[in-house]
């Protein structure tokens, strides 16, 4: 499931591009929380927090709970901006969440195993989908969703249908999507 981290956050008045160049001079990172039923909250968060909180992360979808002055807020990760150069983070989206409203994330996709078809017959795996777009209350959000391909021979497939999902949790794609396949390597014969 999604690791919740606690991160403290302060409401941010100054807003706009040099507002943002000083707040990252003093180590501070620009942030918003936005969603729910309150209009977006812009705040600050210490880049030590920040960067503490994405170093302990294991995937993409981090659940927050903002300890902000005027109360606490739980929000999802949205989006993290980072500078081209140098790779710091320069500014965070939150997105505000409910314990008891489904959310839809983007989950990646991950194999686990060596299929039968690759080890001993030299075929070739293809992973068509890096990731599956989900439903389910936040408490239930995996961070990966991994599925084992060892008992895929050349010409089967894994759909999305066949992927067992934790429970809570729904595939919001198509369930006939291929997700893995084993296929027969292609042999080019050379000219005579």
């Amino acid at each position: 499931m999604a690791k919740q981290v606690k991160l403290k956050a302060e409401n941010r008045t100054a807003v706009g591009r040099s507002a943002g160049r000083k707040l990252k001079a003093l180590g501070i990172i620009p942030a918003v929380v936005y969603g729910g039923k309150t209009k977006p909250q812009p705040l600050q968060v210490l880049a030590r927090d920040v960067n503490a909180m994405l170093s302990h992360a294991s995937g993409e979808n981090i659940l927050v709970e903002l300890e902000i002055t005027g109360g606490n807020r739980l929000a999802l990760v949205q989006e993290i901006q980072h500078a081209p150069i140098g790779g710091n983070v320069l500014h965070i989206d939150f997105h505000a969440v409910s314990m008891d409203e489904k959310i839809h994330a983007e989950v990646p996709l991950e194999s686990v195993g060596i299929a039968n078809g690759v080890k001993n017959f030299g075929g070739l795996l293809e992973q068509s989908l890096r990731s599956l777009s989900l439903e389910c209350l936040p408490r239930d959000l995996p961070d990966r969703i991994t599925v084992d391909i060892s008992a895929l021979n050349i010409g089967d497939a894994i759909h999305v249908r066949d992927i067992a999902l934790p429970s809570g949790v729904t595939a919001k794609v198509q369930p006939e999507l291929t997700a893995f396949s084993v296929v027969a390597p292609a042999v080019e014969e050379e000219p005579v």
